[in-house]
């Protein structure tokens, strides 16, 4: 028998007030039961977010220092427990155990650079135009901060929000993603083993549906950081605006990748097996469409399909497997479906298509990479986020023509051109209407210092990660100081 996993309130690991709990699955093999986690309450919410309420007072007044050290020692074991985690959010998520050493060296890196960030925090001196007044402005921590994660990289975003939420001095109550609680438990073992003030971090696992909304609506917390689809994202958005919380939503996307005419066919098309099949498409800057000039398209498909035939699907825990499971069996459903849509409105199928039922794989979530041709912008294929290992090939004449596909989407969230034309790959990141554009790079590469979100229906409010990380989670204050004036 397995034992349940717990919540994580005021310092505590403990159990739902509902004693219900629910059991996480391997998507490698749905029969397998890899942990079981507490079914939290509303009242467990409430306890979690008072215990951040309760907290605030004391770490807001820590100096950024004493509050780096905490962080430091949290980081320090991330580093000494890279293999562990790892085997955690394999056998949640299904990502490959090289995927998932991936995500953490990413939130390493993400911690690092927030933590000085932190250490830097600028204020801002300005002359006044008093003779004798000082004048200046600096920022100060909101408050408690609901952090609502994914689970397409569970470790990595709880690092990118909660890292400059708890150095700028503000407390956290993290809501990990019901496939994943494992990788935002892990995440919370490091803050506890590191000694952290208790309330400063908490955790409740169990269903958005449950306890979402008191997340949200709760008047102790000012600011939700959400990472997820953009149909949650919006109804997130709009209970918040109610108590004018702050928000952050980084949601979904439908990436293009533009191949010109003098492309370097070769790394366009490694490009777009990177960021198309890695983690199994489940990044929301995956590469979802190429638009291929007409010049170039045939021998940028024959080497698209050459490599793609390279690729190893299998049990993220093999290490000879280059491509993982898709997250879960509802994820599995929905992206057949959205195959079965392209097949239906006309796009022709040029590998892949079918979930891979081969012996020791015919019990998990796996789909072969899947490539249309003939796509054409109006197609469902072409609009909506499949999430999952699926690309739709469609031809183009020229920039402009590029362009307009690329824009005429409800998402802005990646980008990317290959071409040898800089005063053509200018014009299009100018144009292009998209949160992270790439010129000869695959959509989903960013840095740490460098800001992260998208435009239109793919984010919302400040970006996370660079030097915006930090504002989404502080106010400008302005001081005025006259210390000559009598009474």
């Amino acid at each position: 028998m397995i034992d349940a996993h717990r919540n994580y309130i005021s310092g505590e690991w403990v159990v739902s007030s509902g004693g219900e709990t629910y059991p996480e699955h391997n998507p490698a093999d749905l029969s397998e039961v890899i942990g079981i986690y507490q079914k939290s309450t509303v009242e467990d919410t409430r306890n979690a977010i008072s215990a951040a309420g309760d907290a605030f007072e004391h770490w807001s007044t820590l100096s950024v220092d004493a509050r780096a050290e905490y962080l430091k020692k949290a980081l320090a074991l991330m580093v000494e427990r890279t293999d562990s985690i790892a085997k955690v959010i394999t056998l949640e998520n299904g990502k490959t155990l090289a995927e998932s050493r991936v995500e953490i060296s990413a939130a390493i890196n993400e911690m690092e650079f927030q933590i000085h960030q932190g250490l830097r925090m600028p204020g801002q001196m300005m002359p006044s135009a008093q003779q004798g007044v000082l004048a200046y402005q600096h920022r100060y921590p909101l408050g408690p901060a609901a952090v609502i994660a994914p689970w397409n990289f569970p470790f990595n975003v709880p690092a990118r929000k909660i890292t400059p939420a708890l150095i700028s001095g503000n407390t956290c109550v993290l809501k990990p993603a019901q496939l994943t609680s494992g990788a935002g438990e892990e995440f919370v073992k490091l803050f506890h083993d590191a000694g952290l003030p208790a309330g400063v971090l908490n955790m409740v696992t169990g269903s958005g549906r449950v306890i979402g909304d008191e997340l949200v609506t709760n008047p102790i917390i000012k600011a939700i950081t959400f990472t997820g689809s953009t149909e949650v994202g919006k109804a997130i958005n709009i209970k918040a605006a109610a108590g004018l919380k702050r928000t952050q939503l980084e949601m979904g996307g439908k990436n293009p990748l533009v191949v010109m005419d003098d492309a370097d066919i070769d790394a366009a098309a490694k490009s777009a097996v990177i960021a198309a099949f890695a983690c199994a498409g489940q990044w929301c800057v995956s590469t979802s469409r190429a638009l291929v000039h007409k010049n170039v398209m045939k021998p940028f498909v024959n080497r698209l399909l050459e490599l793609t035939a390279e690729i190893k699907v299998g049990n993220g825990m093999d290490t000879q497997a280059t491509m993982g499971p898709v997250c879960g069996e509802a994820q599995l459903k929905n992206i057949l479906a959205c195959i079965e849509k392209g097949k239906a409105e006309g796009a022709k199928l040029l590998v892949g298509g079918n979930q891979l039922k081969t012996p020791g794989l015919e019990k998990g979530c796996f789909i072969e990479p899947t490539i249309f041709a003939d796509v054409t912008p109006e197609m469902f294929i072409a609009q909506e986020e499949i999430f999952g290992p699926v690309l739709g090939i469609m031809e183009i004449s020229d920039l402009d023509e590029a362009i307009e596909i690329s824009n005429g989407s409800k998402y802005g969230l990646g980008a990317s051109i290959y071409t040898k034309d800089i005063a053509r790959a200018m014009e299009f990141t100018d144009r292009i209407q998209a949160g992270l554009t790439h010129v000869n790079m695959h959509s989903a590469y960013k840095e740490p210092q460098l800001s992260f979100g998208g435009v239109k229906e793919s984010g919302h409010g400040t970006p996370e990660a660079g030097q915006t990380g930090i504002e989404f989670f502080t106010e400008h204050k302005t001081v005025y100081i006259n210390p000559g004036a009598k009474g």
